[in-house]
């Protein structure tokens, strides 16, 4: 597991520093926090240690676990919490990833394997990214990159007097749904017009192939279609895959309710809300797939060891799938708070990144 970290850096020496009293401390202070989210004291730390130490003895050892950037107070009198570079440590030196219970396997793989018979590729995502959340009790996403899939068909179905539902099918199966403005006054047979265009000159095209075809046939355009069904041609081509708003990628998150429900504090809920239109934005989309491309297997992130995530203070724990070339496509992970199962998560989602491959490459 590997990550970047911008966090304050840990002593070199701190793994070697921390005698075995020092490190069954501050392990309690992190598996209470992570079970709990609730400080540990001294006194309730003298009746769980294995060994016989006196209150006085422990606020000693907490008080240099707190000097090394380990372990702070929340408040006068309190116990300790780990912070986030204590986290970190914890997660680099205490924890020990094992494999994923084999019922846990079989759910994911009998989910993924069910949610792609005949559906699109979003659907399967969508199913993914559900599934994550139901596992984790966090946020379950889902990043796959822009597809440039060959083009099969289009075609436009009117909801409203001014509005249609663009349908857009690939040459691998994957259907899209947009919703468009219509030109005003454009009748049923210049939308026909307009797909029956399209059609002819996009099948087989990747979007960018298409758009460059239909701009070498401008003038043919023109001539061929009247102005209405020229607009249609335009937005026809601009909404495949969200590319009317250049957007690099598609994000899939589900589970908001989550993390939502697990803050305390109203200003933790708007900072987790704020997180949240952030992923959505084209810049916040792109830096999670740059997270994923940066390493080799699951990155995990805590709190500000990432711009994206700093003001909230979650968790990501996110793993890159690949394509048939084993090509980076896209990416899947848990966002949570920084008390995650990380020895459960981590190799969960590992699996079902494996799983997404997979079932991708058949």
């Amino acid at each position: 597991m590997n990550a970047a970290s911008t966090l304050p850096p840990i002593p070199r020496d701190a793994a070697t520093a921390l005698d075995q009293r020092s490190r069954e401390i501050f392990r309690l202070i992190v598996e209470n926090y992570m079970r709990d989210g609730e400080p540990l004291g001294s006194r309730n730390l003298a009746r769980i240690l294995p060994q016989t130490l006196s209150p006085a003895t422990i606020r000693n050892v907490m008080s240099d676990l707190e000097h090394m950037g380990l372990v702070y107070a929340p408040h006068v009198s309190a116990g300790r919490l780990p912070t986030q570079t204590g986290m970190r440590f914890f997660v680099d030196a205490f924890l020990e990833f094992g494999d994923v219970a084999e019922a846990e396997r079989n759910a994911i793989e009998a989910q993924i394997r069910a949610s792609g018979e005949g559906q699109s590729l979003e659907h399967v995502l969508t199913e993914a990214s559900q599934m994550l959340s139901g596992l984790s009790r966090g946020a379950g996403l889902v990043l796959a990159a822009k597809s440039e899939t060959a083009l099969k068909h289009i075609e436009f179905v009117q909801i409203e007097p001014r509005k249609a539902l663009v349908v857009l099918v690939s040459q691998s199966g994957d259907v899209e749904n947009r919703v468009i403005e219509l030109p005003a006054g454009i009748t049923a047979s210049q939308m026909q017009e307009a797909a029956n265009f399209l059609n002819a000159h996009l099948r087989g095209r990747t979007l960018a192939e298409a758009r460059a075809e239909i701009d070498r046939l401008r003038v043919e355009v023109k001539t061929a279609l009247d102005e209405l069904s020229q607009a249609l041609v335009e937005k026809g081509l601009a909404v495949w895959a969200g590319a009317e708003a250049d957007t690099p990628a598609r994000l899939i998150v589900r589970g908001h309710a989550n993390l939502l429900g697990s803050a305390t504090e109203q200003a933790d809920i708007e900072l987790l809300r704020h997180l949240f239109d952030d992923l959505e934005t084209r810049d916040g989309a792109v830096q999670l797939l740059e997270l994923a491309e940066g390493g080799e297997g699951v990155r995990i992130f805590i709190g500000s060891e990432n711009r994206l995530f700093s003001m909230s203070g979650s968790s990501l724990v996110v793993a890159p799938w690949r394509d048939a070339n084993a090509k980076i496509v896209g990416a899947l992970g848990v966002i949570g708070p920084t008390r995650l199962n990380y020895a459960r998560i981590v190799p969960m989602v590992d699996y079902t990144a494996q799983v997404v491959s997979r079932f991708l490459k058949s």
